[in-house]
């Protein structure tokens, strides 16, 4: 089972995604299963696509799927940064 590789490069651009779709969820006040579901993937893997900690690419359809649920713009989650932590 080959797993696939993230560039180096892109590794902090994962993470950065994931933490901005954690962090919408979480200001809409929804649950990691209940997103998953409207994104139709499983909560493994949306708390694999969160998780700081892991690095997990994700299909283009999967960043639709995840933008629609949470009622943005797939290039607004791309371009979004968060705000620093104090």
């Amino acid at each position: 089972m080959s797993k696939k590789e993230v560039e180096f490069s892109n590794r902090d651009r994962f993470i950065e995604l994931g933490l901005m779709i954690a962090s919408l969820r979480k200001m809409q006040g929804m649950s990691q299963e209940k997103l998953a579901e409207k994104a139709k993937i499983s909560r493994s893997h949306l708390s694999s696509i969160e998780a700081p900690n892991i690095v997990r690419p994700f299909s283009l359809e999967v960043l639709y799927n995840i933008a629609d649920a949470l009622g943005v713009r797939a290039g607004d989650l791309l371009n979004a940064t968060l705000p620093p932590t104090k």
